[in-house]
Parts: C-alpha cells; sequence; structure tokens
C-alpha cells in the first residue's frame, strides 16, 4: 500500500476538486447546444436566409456556434471562480489573489481589520498585525492560500509581515 504526504494528499485532493468542478460546466456547453434546424421555425430559417445554405454550412456553423458557446461557459466559470476566491465553499480555487487596495492611506492592520481590494473583494485579518510609521497610498498586495484547508495569507507589496485573512462576503 502506498501512502501519500500530506502535500501530495491535498494536491491530488486539488486536483480531484477541480476537474469535478470544471468538467461538468464544459460538458454542459456542449450537451445544451441546440442546433439551428431544431432551434428556428421554417419560416425564420427563411427569413434569415439559412435555408439557402447547405447541410454542410448548416453543420459548420452549428459547430462554430457550439465552440463559441462553449468558450463563453468557459469564460464564465473562470470569472466567477475569480470573484468567489476564498470563500469557504470555493476551495477549488487556490490560486493566489494578486490585486491592489481600495485608495487611502495604508497603515497596517491588526486583528479584526477589513481590508478592501480595488476588485470589491473584502478580507478581514484574523491573525498578526503591521503597523507602518509612513502611509502607503493603495499599496498592491497578494493573498495566497496556506498548504491546507481554508487558510490565506496578505502580504503587501515591499512588507516582509503577513496576515493571516479569510474572505469576507
Amino acid at each position: 500500500m502506498r501512502v501519500l504526504s500530506p502535500s501530495a494528499l491535498a494536491g491530488s485532493l486539488a486536483l480531484a476538486v477541480s476537474f469535478a468542478v470544471l468538467a461538468p460546466a464544459a460538458h454542459a456547453a456542449e450537451r445544451h447546444y441546440v442546433p439551428l434546424q431544431q432551434r428556428l421555425s421554417a419560416e425564420q430559417l427563411k427569413a434569415t436566409g439559412l435555408d439557402t445554405l447547405s447541410p454542410q454550412q448548416i453543420q459548420l456553423l452549428d459547430q462554430l456556434l457550439a465552440q463559441d458557446q462553449d468558450a463563453q461557459v468557459q469564460e464564465a466559470v473562470k470569472q466567477i471562480r475569480a470573484e468567489r476566491r476564498g470563500l469557504p465553499e470555493e476551495a477549488a480555487a487556490r490560486e493566489p489573489v494578486v490585486g491592489q487596495l481600495k485608495d487611502g492611506a495604508f497603515r497596517g492592520w491588526s486583528v479584526g481589520t477589513v481590508l478592501e481590494l480595488e476588485n470589491g473583494q473584502r478580507w478581514r485579518v484574523i491573525e498578526g498585525s503591521l503597523y507602518l510609521g509612513k502611509p502607503l497610498a493603495a499599496p498592491k498586495v497578494t493573498i495566497a492560500p496556506g498548504m491546507v484547508g481554508s487558510t490565506w495569507y496578505l502580504q503587501v507589496e515591499g512588507q516582509s509581515p503577513k496576515a493571516k485573512v479569510r474572505r469576507v462576503e
């Protein structure tokens, strides 16, 4: 019997969860495309001039439209994941968040501080503190996932301390 290290197990689990979340969305786009001849009436086909196309041309047009629909679904999934990153139920989206704090004088954080990024995401400090003598204007930040669980760490560009944070809806 092969025993996996905790990091290998976490990586395998993340991959399995990612596949389980992405596969249905990708398959749904293929499954739900309705060919033109099924979705348009004879009158609509005639009014649009599609009735003059050969069966091969209709098939190619259906294929192109299905590919476009699939691309749009994939982009929507990607966008939703980015918006939901860091929320407890979105364990699969564990890529770092790179952004900028909203405009204003930034002097640091302590436990309970809520930091808002320009993209609207809000993160509450649950551990750690930082005080800057000289305020920074809208500094760049990276919020990276911890090794396991729902732990995330925020770091301001050019500063070494990190804050343990949790996404606020």
